[in-house]
């Protein structure tokens, strides 16, 4: 019984923290912050740490979603777009996300060439 308890605890604890496939470090001045958001979801948020007259704790934005599913095989993760802090968006693939934000730009063919 406590094997088991061990085991669900790592569980827990492995999955506050960003997933291993996740290819982004966070800017300077930044931090990234894991919160559960559902049994298989995890939200993670991108903290600054610059002083705001308005707040003494460090400013915090939504960075996206992370759904995981576990099976024989392993884990694998699905990375998901906010609609807002509290609203899982679309799939997006990882490495069309950026450092701050896995939303997706909309941009028109010569945005696209300006911008990338």
């Amino acid at each position: 019984m406590r094997d088991i308890v061990q085991t669900e605890l790592e569980q827990f604890l492995i999955m506050i923290e960003l997933p291993q496939n996740f290819i982004h470090e966070a800017p300077e001045g930044y931090s990234y912050h894991v919160h559960e958001f559902k049994r298989n979801v995890v939200s993670i948020w991108l903290l600054h740490h610059a002083n705001y007259s308005y707040s003494s704790d460090p400013v915090s934005t939504i960075w996206g979603f992370v759904k995981s599913k576990t099976t024989k095989r392993g884990t694998t993760y699905t990375y998901h777009a906010p609609i807002n802090s509290n609203k899982i968006g679309n799939e997006v693939c990882i490495s069309k996300t950026s450092p701050y934000t896995a939303m997706q730009l909309n941009l028109n063919p010569l945005e696209a060439v300006l911008f990338s």
